[in-house]
């Protein structure tokens, strides 16, 4: 007899799973390490770290542009010490850890690699370097383009990327130095052409900096494409996005063997994570973020030769706010009902022959090929980047979606079509089903700091800088360096300000200007462009609008969007970019002489840094300019900011630009007592 029937005996052996991964990281280290020994210990394989963004841009949480961000969307780490707690009771030899990291990533990797050492202090650094698995996603010019935690000019943070890649390659060989991420992209408006070309371009302009930095052999060059890892979106047109998935393999298998000569096939694999598509989830019945999310992970899965390595999938509600540890628990069982209960993983690939499935894949790569060529023939990522043309390109391609999404030709249920809807008992407390990170985060980290600071030597620290800012100067791999720092107990705003000194910053076009708005006006739009022309008219003046995004979040797809919109209404708008200070945007709206302020914050910092707006612009004598406010607000946060003295507060829900550009006149109107 045996325990099994037949039917179970003859059922083939399944393959290994992809790596199951949490995004994850709040408030303080100690909180996120709990979160991430809970995580692992109900079955999740990996962890993803989520830094927040003061940490993503390199500076202290007692820095003014810190301020309200400290421990807002990801975990705080600024110096050793907190690097130790974050890891602390998880065997860093035994993880596969990813970093959600890129300006900074070659410091965080320090931190990471030191406090690896500090938890083996029997085994030799060198074997400890060795056993270290995971990825560092590094890629900055996706920055440049859609989320905006970048620091240094590109070429810059070129040589950041180069020189930890050279630098793992020999000595930490199971560490992923870079993970060319289109995830943001598609987040900007990437059609899957777009998404495949830029993300390929990026590669291209990676491997050739390598290849010139001189610091990796031709013997050894195959391990530095084997290396080479991606992270991926994938939206809701499932079958697109599957095909999507093979038109990559097929293109990276022939640049890699074509342009650089790797024959090893294993090396020029394309290996890639992904997070599903969050653009996509909705505040409006958010219940319908569950469904779409299990139809973008098959999007990944289904296909066995385009297979993610690692997936990690957002929350049901995180278009309301920060997904709770339950919320977080049942995004994890999705994944494992697919992996465990399923049959997926017992069969080969179930698309090979399609002639549908071919098809879709050879008009994507044909599509890719056409648009890399055009970025290469203007020197390639870097030199599109500096022209704004990749930048101009999504900004409008998003404003294409958008207007399908308000015409209705694009549906998204429960949002512009069957949006009628029986009371939902996941979403009956709202404050209760997302979860608040702790308004103490960002004291408790200064504190950190401050004791950080008095304990350590500080002629050490202040030996390992000038060093770092020496080497800086010349050509050396940074990696040596940037580890002396983190030994001798530097803090990430004295890294990163260390080789601000050196490089300079920058700041990155915002595509505004050259994008392509509203193709044809409709009758809605077009009667909002003469209100604001008569309005106009009424004060003796053009309406002029600012878009700011005060803070550090360079989420900026929905400040752009509102920018052209408000344009193809007959606004002047004045957009200046991300990362600015509540000060800056006083100092704009004044110098401007603007009729309205409009403000985007998606980081949760907007209890902080609106009010600093609205006090600022009455104590310049411009308490009667309105302030209007968009973001992922509570609705007891936007009842709060309205009693403050906001005039408007929009959220996700709220998907029709046009009609926020009728309500914004009117709000002008009120302000100006036109009747």
């Amino acid at each position: 007899m045996t325990d099994t029937t037949p039917s179970e005996q003859s059922r083939p052996a399944k393959d290994r799973s992809w790596l199951m991964r949490t995004y994850a990281g709040h408030s303080t280290a100690e909180a996120s390490n709990e979160l991430y020994r809970t995580n692992l210990a109900k079955g999740q394989t990996g962890l993803s770290v989520a830094f927040d963004l003061p940490t993503q841009t390199g500076y202290d949480p007692d820095s003014a542009l810190a301020r309200g961000e400290v421990g807002k969307v990801g975990v705080p780490i600024m110096h050793m010490g907190e690097m130790r707690k974050l890891f602390d009771q998880i065997p860093l030899t035994e993880m596969n850890t990813s970093m959600t990291i890129n300006a900074t990533a070659m410091w965080l990797l320090a931190m990471y690699q030191v406090a690896a050492e500090e938890q083996n202090p029997g085994m030799d650094p060198a074997e400890v370097a060795a056993k270290l698995a995971g990825t560092t996603q590094n890629d900055i010019i996706k920055e440049y383009l859609s989320r905006g935690t970048y620091v240094f000019p590109p070429e810059h943070s070129l040589r950041l990327i180069s020189d930890m890649i050279a630098y793992t390659v020999h000595q930490i060989p199971k560490w992923n130095p870079i993970n060319i991420c289109s995830y943001h992209l598609q987040e900007a408006g990437a059609t899957p052409v777009q998404e495949i070309a830029y993300s390929m371009c990026t590669a291209i302009s990676v491997l050739d900096a390598v290849k010139a930095s001189g610091q990796v052999s031709e013997e050894d060059f195959g391990k530095v494409v084997g290396r080479i890892s991606f992270f991926v979106n994938a939206g809701v047109r499932f079958i697109e996005e599957m095909c999507k998935m093979r038109a990559f393999v097929e293109l990276w298998d022939e640049i890699t063997r074509e342009r650089y000569g790797v024959e090893d096939p294993k090396m020029r694999r394309f290996r890639y994570g992904v997070q599903v598509n969050s653009l996509g989830l909705t505040e409006a019945q958010p219940e319908n973020n569950v469904q779409r999310i299990v139809l973008e992970m098959l999007a990944v899965t289904l296909s066995k030769n385009a297979r993610a390595r690692a997936v990690q999938l957002p929350a049901w509600n995180e278009a309301l706010g920060l997904p709770r540890p339950w919320d977080q628990q049942w995004s994890l069982r999705l994944q494992q009902v697919l992996a465990y209960e399923s049959d997926l993983l017992e069969y080969d690939d179930l698309f090979d022959g399609s002639p549908v499935v071919e098809a879709k894949v050879a008009e994507l790569v044909a599509g890719a090929k056409e648009e890399i060529d055009r970025v290469q023939a203007m020197g390639g990522a870097i030199a599109a980047v500096d022209s704004g043309y990749m930048k101009s390109e999504l900004v409008s391609s998003h404003a294409r979606r958008r207007a399908a999404i308000e015409a209705g030709d694009e549906i998204i249920v429960g949002v512009n079509k069957f949006t009628t809807t029986e009371p939902s008992p996941l979403t009956a407390d709202l404050d209760a089903a997302i979860m608040v990170a702790d308004p103490r985060a960002e004291e408790a980290a200064k504190a950190s700091l401050e004791a950080w600071k008095a304990e350590r030597d500080d002629a050490a620290v202040a030996e390992a800088l000038a060093a770092l800012a020496a080497a800086a100067k010349t050509d050396a791999n940074l990696m040596e360096a940037t580890l002396a720092a983190a030994r001798a107990g530097a803090t990430t705003g004295e890294w990163a300000g260390t080789l601000r000194e050196v490089f300079g910053e920058f700041r990155a076009p915002t595509g505004v200007s050259g994008a392509v708005g509203a193709a044809e006006a409709g009758a809605e739009l077009a009667a909002v462009r003469e209100r604001v022309k008569a309005t106009g008219e009424e004060l003796g003046v053009k309406l002029r609008m600012l878009v700011g995004k005060p803070g550090l979040d360079g989420h900026s797809n929905g400040a752009e969007q509102v920018a052209v919109r408000a344009r193809d209404a007959g606004f002047e708008v004045i957009y200046q970019g991300i990362r600015l200070t509540p000060e800056q945007i006083v100092s704009a709206a004044v110098a401007e002489d603007v009729h309205v302020v409009g403000l985007s914050i998606l980081s949760g910092s907007h209890m902080s840094l609106v009010p600093s707006v609205v006090d600022g612009l009455r104590e310049a004598g411009l308490g009667d300019v309105p302030v209007i406010v968009g973001g992922i607000v509570p609705e007891s946060d936007a009842k709060a900011l309205i009693a403050s003295g906001v005039a408007a507060v929009y959220t996700p829900k709220d998907f029709s630009l046009t009609e926020i550009m009728a309500d914004i006149v009117e709000v002008i109107r009120k302000a100006n007592d036109l009747s």
